[in-house]
C-alpha cells in the first residue's frame, strides 16, 4: 500500500512531534500562508495560525536580508501559556509548532529543527512568481 504526501508529512510530524513534552499542535505552511498540513489542531485553527505566522516568517526573512544575516534557522516565542517555534522547511516551507509551557526550550527548538529537515529533503514549495508581461 503505497502512502499518500499527506499521510507522508503527518507522519514525519507525529514521529518527530510526539516525543516534546507538551506539545500541542503544529502547522506546515506554505510561505505565501497556505496551509499544507496541520498536526493535532482543528483545521480552522490550524489554517488561522498559518495565516498569521506567513507574516511572522516573512518578517524574519526581511530582517535577516537586511542584516545578511543568511537563512533564518529558527524563531522561538514565549507567551504566558504557550511557546511558538517557527522554522524554515524547504524551498518555500514553513513549520509552526505549539506547546504549553511544559516544553523544555531546547528540546522544542531541536526537535523542530530536526523534523523541518526531514520534510524540507523531499519537501519544496517554490514561491510565487509573477506572470511574464508581454
Amino acid at each position: 500500500m503505497t502512502m499518500t504526501a499527506s499521510e507522508m508529512i503527518y507522519g514525519i510530524l507525529d514521529n518527530n512531534l510526539s516525543r516534546i513534552a507538551g506539545i500541542e499542535g503544529a502547522v506546515l505552511l506554505s510561505n505565501d500562508g497556505i496551509k499544507l498540513s496541520a498536526y493535532l489542531l482543528e483545521r480552522d485553527q490550524a489554517e488561522r495560525i498559518a495565516a498569521a505566522a506567513s507574516g511572522i516568517a516573512a518578517t524574519m526573512k526581511a530582517i535577516s536580508r537586511e542584516i545578511d544575516g543568511g537563512r533564518v534557522i529558527r524563531q522561538l516565542v514565549e507567551m504566558d501559556d504557550r511557546y511558538l517555534c517557527v522554522v524554515g522547511c524547504g524551498e518555500g516551507s514553513t513549520l509552526i509548532v505549539v506547546t504549553n509551557r511544559k516544553a523544555r526550550l531546547g528540546e522544542l527548538g531541536g526537535e523542530a529543527v530536526r523534523t523541518a529537515q526531514a520534510l524540507g529533503e523531499w519537501l519544496g514549495t517554490p514561491g510565487r512568481t509573477s506572470a511574464p508581461t508581454p
